[in-house]
């Protein structure tokens, strides 16, 4: 690009002046996406008028310092609509032109084709549609209730989006809540990815339904400048959450493709792509030069992980459930504060509401709402906290793509999903999470931990606030005999060894209720004849491959029983672990295969095969198919 003479935009400057940096938006949104040969340069030009008024004059930023902890948090929701979010990033003059050009959509670079982290300017990786408005949410959140500072998060959201649940479950949070630090842009340009969306220009419609869940609504033309700048002042000025309806066009600035079907996601073409750079240019380059962030004191900055925690002690033998040696752990934690709680309303079940007891201030409630608790998490882990979000283990699975977007924007957060598998008994299958482990096991970079008794779930409950990314605990529902003696350690990626010897016959693995299972088949076992070792395979990834391929090599046997599908979960793993180390041991699976129903958990774990008795079962087949 040819140098042009450099012109400052910003809050004293005239609105047409502002429309100028508007269309130098939508040139360089045009321009990137044709030079990539790929993107979303329609969805950019609709909602350019909007963050040309919000960068010049309402967002409060430091582009040379994005770590200001008062300054304000802007989400890109319609993550799709990257070349305006790149074209305002080299506007502001934190990238240069030969990067927005030559790197954009380019592999090994960090113009992605959806906005991630890897840009200091990026809270959040964004691009599954239906989430930034929860992120914003839980920025919001924090920056009201745990930081006390001043900063306002704007989130830009399509049209298209708002037909996904999660949208209206974290408006109606952000109006319960009344975060007036909250403000949703809707860029209301009627046409989705395959034709019209859902309620097109009916810009009312939209309004009513903000303010059916508690949010202030305020409709513009998203191309009137005047009116968006009144907007905005106003969505900074109250004591709601705001929501910004404005109606565009899609395209807007090119004739050739405005408000028409079928150009979403397509580059320009290169003479269209020309012509209408030439038309939006002007003879200057622009940069933008909007408020900077208000100066706060420096005790309003996140406290240090300090503390000293003194985690809960039981007594080996006595019955305790692993859902409660968490809480009480968790309550423990509070010591730190940059520990937070949210709880699904199910908290006096999970026990996660002993954290609540013990530390209010930093105990969050988002009701029967599992997409949004997890929203919250990532935000306020985006702001340095160290969130625990608890629910059911079946119920984290409606959560599962706010968990994967959390390790695509490289958070920390820990979870913990209670009352797993047919354990938990007369409940029956929609309450039974036997899907869990598979589901965390799959999330990039994810730590998964099934503690067996009181003393492990209190100790990787604990080092769960020391794990980076995405870490998960599984907790049973009943109560069982304390294994550990106080002090014992778990560290992640090890496994315990409760029975050994050294002409053991075959290896018993289980985790959870089906470790006792175990040891009581093991003792069985013995009565027969049959030595058997017994491995407690707490952490399912990282995996203690050592241990296992030990155990295979000197028992030549393995039977694993699980509380959970046989897809993806402990037999899967550790089969992984023997084969990356070359060994192919006599090999039995025990889990859940079928439909569980309602009923005693004896009955439960014995209908569905992971038992003792079944347990004890295929051990002597296999200790006979050897002999």
């Amino acid at each position: 690009m040819t140098a042009r003479p450099l012109t400052d935009v910003g809050p004293t400057s005239d609105l047409s002046e502002v429309f100028g940096l508007a269309q130098q938006l939508r040139a360089d949104s045009v321009r990137a996406s044709t030079a990539a040969g790929s993107g979303h340069p329609t969805s950019s030009l609709s909602a350019a008028d909007l963050m040309a008024v919000l960068m010049t004059r309402h967002l409060r930023y430091a582009w040379d310092a994005p770590d200001d902890p008062a300054a304000d948090h802007l989400i890109f929701s319609k993550g799709h609509a990257s070349p305006l979010l790149y074209a305002m990033f080299k506007a502001a003059g934190a990238i240069g032109d030969d990067e927005l050009m030559t790197t954009y959509r380019r592999f090994g670079h960090r113009l992605q084709g959806h906005p991630t982290p890897v840009l200091p300017w990026v809270d959040v990786a964004t691009g599954s549609l239906g989430q930034g408005v929860g992120y914003g949410v839980g920025i919001a959140l924090a920056g009201r209730d745990l930081e006390r500072l001043p900063y306002r998060v704007w989130v830009l959201c399509g049209d298209s989006e708002t037909a996904e649940g999660s949208v209206w479950e974290a408006l109606g949070k952000a109006g319960h809540r009344r975060l007036a630090n909250f403000t949703a842009l809707i860029d209301v340009n009627r046409l989705g990815q395959s034709g019209p969306t859902e309620l097109e220009w009916d810009t009312d419609a939209y309004a009513r339904r903000a303010e059916a869940f508690g949010c202030r609504a305020i409709v513009i033309d998203g191309h009137d400048l005047e009116a968006i700048d009144r907007a905005m002042t106003t969505a900074a000025d109250g004591e709601a959450p705001t929501v910004i309806v404005a109606r565009t066009v899609k395209g807007r600035g090119v004739p050739e493709v405005a408000d028409r079907e079928g150009w979403h996601g397509k580059p320009l073409p290169a003479d269209v792509a020309e012509r209408a750079v030439a038309e939006l240019s002007g003879g200057h380059e622009l940069r933008a030069r909007g408020p900077r962030p208000p100066t706060v004191p420096s005790d309003r900055t996140l406290p240090a992980a300090a503390g000293t925690v003194e985690l809960p002690r039981f007594d080996v033998g006595d019955d305790v459930a692993t859902r409660v040696a968490f809480g009480r752990a968790l309550a423990a934690l509070g010591a730190r504060p940059d520990v937070v709680a949210l709880d699904a309303e199910v908290g006096n079940s999970t026990h996660a509401e002993d954290f609540g007891k013990a530390h209010p201030e930093r105990y969050f409630q988002t009701y029967i709402a599992e997409q949004q608790m997890i929203a919250d998490a990532v935000g306020m882990a985006v702001r340095g906290f160290r969130p625990y979000a608890t629910t059911f283990a079946a119920f984290l699975t409606r959560a599962h793509d706010f968990i994967r977007m959390a390790a695509v924007s490289q958070v920390t957060l820990a979870l913990c999903g209670t009352h797993s598998g047919v354990e938990i008994g007369a409940d029956g299958p929609s309450q039974m999470g036997v899907e869990d482990l598979a589901m965390m096991r799959a999330v990039l970079g994810s730590t998964v931990l099934y503690p067996s008794d009181a003393t492990s779930a209190a100790a990787l409950t604990a080092a769960m606030a020391d794990v980076d990314g995405i870490s998960y605990l599984r907790a049973t529902r009943g109560a069982y005999p304390v294994l550990y003696a106080d002090g014992e350690t778990f560290p992640v990626g090890g496994s315990k060894t409760l029975r050994h010897g050294e002409d053991d016959q075959v290896t018993l693995i289980g985790a959870g209720v089906t470790l006792h299972e175990c040891l009581a088949a093991a003792d069985q076992l013995a009565d027969e004849g049959v030595r058997a070792r017994v491995v407690d395979l707490y952490s399912i990834k990282p995996i203690d491959a050592d241990t296992l391929t030990r155990a295979a090599r000197e028992t030549g046997a393995l039977v694993v029983a699980e509380d959970h599908h046989p897809e993806g979960g402990i037999g899967e793993a550790v089969l992984s672990a023997l084969a990356a180390a070359g060994d192919h041991p006599a090999f039995a699976h025990l889990a859940v295969t079928g439909l569980p129903g309602s009923g005693e958990t004896d009955e439960l774990l014995d209908a569905a095969g992971i038992s003792r008795a079944h347990v004890v079962r295929a051990a002597r087949t296999l200790v006979a198919a050897r002999e």
